[in-house]
């Protein structure tokens, strides 16, 4: 079964995201001939040449505007490998889409137009690449074309990022010089850039390794629903349904169930396919326990000594989304893996400058689209990890009481 690897794409406006996704979709033959010939007469009627970008940007207003808005997922696959991209959108307004769109992604795209250089935006995506813990950073300087397939000019952008990458955590950082328009270095590589010496983009996402990123070493299971079938011959069936975020669970295996601190074994592991012997990220599974412990949704299963801190203060990295500002002790609803708590906003430490990484400790509420430090209580204890050590287990959304509308996306420290 080919393995499947989400990336995000980033980068300032018109540095050819959209573009460079299209040429992706179209040069590795991703794209029905219907969809070809339709963008072909949107591009004849607006008086341009085959305009890729078109392939993804969907929304009405963003044709018109010519940008992106809204996360637009795309779904392709080569022999080695499927892929789900999301192509998020540059500019400073839609932070929070960037942020939905990288927090489940292994690898960011970031673009940097050759002619531009390194800019605010650039650094703005690179951070939160960083700060969403994507594991691969690819950067594609595009529009080489427009430089004249110059190295000078990629070496220069590819040693003031590298300078900029040293103040955040990233661990895997590849440079690749590209034109989306033409497709130098997207799917095959360039003649025009004999000078460099590595792969094209594409042969680069099929070969990355992703499997190691997983955290396969700390069991995590949030129960999301616990299986009683009515049927008669299955009247003693006990199953609890969920999906494993961390380490590997085996048959036989001891844990504890939290909060109760219970300890129990695992008696079977069972899929749609039938049982299986383990069970790693991300598989969705039922497992079924030796003892009749009591065990409900929002409850974790893990190892009895490998579990998560369990605590009702919370301090997270928060990504404002919402129009209405953060309110000094607001109340809100969380939601962590499968547990629902109320949470008080106790206190907001700094807010952080994305361009700059200044830290504004004066700071009294985030509006839309800032991040900041913040320390949460909530009513019911949550079963917690670092962000940096568990993206599932260390991350949550708020919830606005009043209209359900989500309002933030936390990072636990």
């Amino acid at each position: 079964m080919a393995e499947l690897l989400r990336f995000a794409t980033a980068g300032s406006v018109d540095d050819g995201k959209s573009t460079l996704i299209g040429r992706l979709l179209f040069d590795s033959k991703a794209i029905f001939e219907d969809q070809l010939e339709a963008i072909e007469r949107t591009s004849v009627q607006r008086g341009e040449e085959t305009n890729l970008a078109l392939l993804t940007d969907g929304l009405r207003a963003e044709r018109e505007q010519g940008i992106t808005i809204d996360v637009a997922y795309r779904y392709f696959a080569t022999p080695r490998r499927k892929f789900i991209i999301a192509d998020t959108p540059g500019h400073i307004q839609y932070t929070r889409n960037m942020v939905t769109g990288a927090s489940t992604a292994d690898l960011a795209l970031i673009l940097v137009d050759a002619r531009n250089g390194i800019v605010e935006q650039s650094r703005r995506h690179a951070f939160l690449a960083s700060l969403l813990r994507v594991p691969h950073l690819v950067v594609c300087i595009n529009k080489m074309d427009l430089v004249d397939y110059d190295q000078d000019v990629f070496e220069r952008i590819k040693a003031e990022f590298r300078q900029f990458a040293t103040k955040l955590d990233v661990n895997d950082l590849v440079f690749v010089p590209i034109s989306a328009l033409n497709g130098d270095n997207v799917v095959h590589r360039s003649e025009n850039m004999p000078w460099y010496e590595g792969a094209s983009l594409l042969h680069l996402l099929e070969e990355v390794h992703i499997a190691s990123d997983r955290n396969l070493i700390d069991v995590r299971f949030p129960v999301q629903y616990v299986i009683r079938p009515r049927d008669d011959q299955w009247h003693d069936y006990r199953g609890y349904a969920g999906q494993v975020v961390g380490g590997v669970m085996k048959k036989g295996d001891s844990v504890v169930v939290l909060p109760s601190g219970f300890p129990t074994t695992i008696e079977a592991i069972e899929t749609m396919d039938g049982p299986v012997d383990e069970a790693f990220p991300p598989m969705s599974v039922t497992v079924r326990l030796a003892d009749d412990v009591d065990v409900s949704r929002g409850d974790m299963i893990c190892r009895p000594h490998n579990q998560p801190d369990v605590t009702q203060d919370v301090d997270a990295m928060l990504c404002w989304m919402h129009e209405q500002p953060m309110k000094a002790r607001g109340k809100y609803f969380i939601k962590h893996t499968t547990r629902d708590a109320r949470a008080l906003v106790q206190e907001l430490h700094y807010r952080l400058d994305v361009n700059t990484l200044h830290r504004d400790e004066t700071a009294e509420t985030l509006g839309l689209n800032e991040i900041g430090r913040v320390t949460l209580r909530t009513t019911v204890p949550l079963f917690v990890d670092e962000y940096r050590r568990n993206r599932y287990t260390g991350s949550f959304i708020l919830v606005d009481e009043a209209t359900n509308a989500t309002v933030a996306a936390g990072m636990i420290l």
